[in-house]
C-alpha cells in the first residue's frame, strides 16, 4: 500500500515536516542516509519566530534552558530593547540536541524514521511518486502520494527533479568547530577585525564553546583535508590567543554562497530547509527559516490528502514561502558584504548603525531576521494583525475562568477560530474536523479591538473582526474548505 508522503531527510527540518504531517491525520516515513543521528552541530541557535512555532506544538519546553541571543546585521548591533515586542532567538542550542528533542516527538507520534536508506531516483506518476532506494538490505521501492526534499544545501532530491538553484557561489571560507577544555573570551555576535577578517566564539552546552574564524583572503577549504590545527593557527594569527590545547569534537568549513531554489514545488515534489535555500552560517538563519517552511507546508499538504484543502491551497506552499528564501539569500548576501569587506565598508557600517538607532529602523530589521515581520497575503483588511503571526502568548480566559494561551490552543495542528460571539462560532460548526472552535474572552483587552479571529495551523492571522474585509465564511472557504468530506 502507498504511504501518503516520503521525506528525504531527518535533519530538523525533515523531522519538523513530518511531525507537522502526522498532527494533520497521513501516513509518512522519513528516509535519512546516514545510519546513525550526527553528533555534529551546524546549527547553534534559531530566531524568535521558530521559537514560537516549537511552543506552538508544545515543544520549546523540551528543549530545557535556553539563552536570549542578540540581534545584529552584518555585525552591526539591532537593540532589541527599544523595541515594544520581545525578538530575542535562543542561542547555545546544538543542533543535535534539537534533532533529539524533535526525533522524539515524531516518535511519539508514530512516524517511522528507516536510517541507512539513500534515496537514488524517483518517478512521478499521475496518482504519485515511485521513489528507489537503497538501503542495508540492498535496493529497494517505495510509492507514496508526494515527496518532500529536507536533504540539504546539496540535496538530491532538488537535482533529481531538476529545479534551479540560482544565487551566488562560495568565494569566502569559514572555519567551524566545536572545542572544549579553552576559556576564551566569548564574541557571541562576532568581532570584526581589521582586512575583513571575523572571529566569533560562543558557548554550547557541556563546557564546548563553538570557534568561527575568518581569514580575509581564505577560499573554501575542503572539509576532507581540513584538521583543527588549521583553525587554532587561523585564531591565533588573528588574536594573539592560543587555543591549540582545546579538543576538538566537530570540525567543517561553510562558505557565503546564498541560493534559493526557483520552485519550492514541482507536481509532487517539494523542498524545504536548505535543499530549497542556502546562506552562510553566520546569518545564523538556515534552521530557522526552514522549520518554518515545515510549519507552512505540514498542514497544507495534511488537508490536500485528506481531501478538505480548497483550491490553490497547495500552491500557498511556494507563493508565501519563495519571497522569504529570496529574502533571505539577498540579506545574507548583503550581511557578509557589510561585515567582511574591510575598513572600505565602515562610511557604510556606520550608516547602519545610526539608522538602526531609530526605531522603526531597527523594528523593520529585527522583524526580517526574528520572523516576526512576515506578513503573508492572507485577505484585505486594516486590522494590524492580518496576515501576521498572532503572539502566542496572548492569553485567553475561558468561561470556567481557566486562562489559557493561543500557543497551547495550537498543540493539536489544526486550525482555530476564536470569538467573543456565540454566532459567529455557529459559522464554523461544519468544520470542527479541522477547525477548533473556542468561545472565550481576552485576559487583556486587545488594542486594537479583536471581537473573533482566525488562525491558520501555522499560527498567521487569516481573518479578523473587526478589520478585514471578506466576511468569516468566505475566509473560512478559502482556508479550510467549505463542507465535511471523508
Amino acid at each position: 500500500m502507498a504511504r501518503d508522503v516520503i521525506v528525504v531527510g531527518a535533519g530538523p527540518v525533515g523531522l519538523m515536516t513530518a511531525g507537522e504531517l502526522k498532527l494533520g491525520g497521513v501516513d509518512v516515513v522519513v528516509y535519512e542516509r546516514l545510519p546513525t543521528p550526527p553528533r555534529e552541530s551546524r546549527g547553534a541557535s534559531f530566531t524568535k519566530r521558530t521559537a514560537e512555532c516549537f511552543d506552538q506544538r508544545g515543544l520549546l519546553g523540551r528543549l530545557g534552558e535556553t539563552e536570549p541571543a542578540d540581534s545584529h546585521f552584518g555585525g552591526v548591533p539591532i537593540d532589541l530593547g527599544m523595541l515594544a515586542e520581545d525578538h530575542y532567538g535562543h542561542r547555545g542550542i546544538s543542533q543535535f540536541r534539537t534533532e533529539r528533542m524533535l526525533e522524539g516527538w515524531v516518535t511519539e507520534l508514530g512516524v517511522p524514521i528507516l536510517r541507512g536508506y539513500e534515496v537514488t531516483g524517483f518517478q512521478e506518476t499521475p496518482d504519485g511518486v515511485v521513489v528507489a532506494v537503497d538501503g542495508p538490505d540492498g535496493p529497494g521501492e517505495d510509492t507514496a502520494g508526494y515527496l518532500i526534499g529536507c536533504d540539504g544545501g546539496r540535496s538530491s532530491i532538488r537535482k533529481m527533479a531538476g529545479i534551479g538553484f540560482p544565487g551566488s557561489d562560495g568565494e569566502r571560507g569559514f572555519l567551524t568547530a566545536d572545542v572544549t577544555g579553552i576559556d576564551t573570551r566569548k564574541r557571541r555576535i562576532g568581532e570584526n577585525l581589521p582586512g575583513g577578517s571575523m572571529v566569533m566564539a560562543m558557548d554550547l552546552e557541556n563546557g564546548v564553546t563553538r570557534v568561527v574564524v575568518h581569514e580575509a583572503g581564505t577560499p573554501p577549504r575542503d572539509r576532507g583535508s581540513l584538521t583543527y590545527p588549521d583553525l587554532a593557527d587561523a585564531w591565533q594569527r588573528l588574536t594573539g590567543e592560543s587555543i591549540h590545547h582545546g579538543q576538538c569534537r566537530w570540525i567543517s568549513c561553510f562558505t557565503d554562497a546564498s541560493r534559493a531554489a526557483a520552485e519550492y514545488r514541482r507536481g509532487r515534489v517539494f523542498l524545504a530547509g536548505d535543499a530549497a535555500h542556502v546562506q552562510p552560517p553566520a546569518m545564523a538563519q538556515g534552521l530557522s527559516v526552514g522549520v518554518q517552511d515545515a510549519v507552512n507546508l505540514g498542514w497544507k499538504l495534511a488537508a490536500t490528502i485528506k481531501g478538505w484543502a480548497p483550491d490553490g491551497l497547495l500552491d500557498t506552499y511556494h507563493a508565501e514561502r519563495h519571497p522569504i528564501g529570496e529574502q533571505l539569500a539577498r540579506n545574507a548576501r548583503a550581511a557578509i558584504e557589510l561585515r567582511l569587506t574591510g575598513e572600505d565598508m565602515d562610511p557604510v557600517r556606520g550608516v547602519m548603525a545610526e539608522l538602526v538607532s531609530h526605531q522603526d529602523a531597527a523594528e523593520h530589521l529585527a522583524g526580517m531576521l526574528s520572523g516576526l515581520g512576515i506578513r503573508y497575503d492572507l485577505g484585505k483588511g486594516d486590522h494590524p494583525l492580518l496576515g501576521l503571526r498572532m503572539p502566542p502568548d496572548r492569553e485567553l480566559t475561558l468561561p470556567d475562568g481557566t486562562r489559557t494561551r493561543i500557543a497551547d490552543l495550537l498543540h493539536t495542528g489544526r486550525g482555530l477560530l476564536i470569538t467573543t460571539h456565540s454566532t459567529e462560532a455557529q459559522l464554523a460548526q461544519n468544520l470542527t474536523d479541522r477547525i477548533d472552535v473556542v468561545t472565550a474572552t481576552w485576559t487583556t483587552d486587545p488594542d486594537p479591538a479583536l471581537h473573533t479571529v482566525l488562525i491558520r495551523p501555522d499560527g498567521y492571522v487569516a481573518w479578523t473582526s473587526p478589520g478585514t474585509t471578506d466576511d468569516l465564511p468566505k475566509a473560512l472557504d478559502r482556508w479550510f474548505g467549505t463542507t465535511r468530506r471523508s
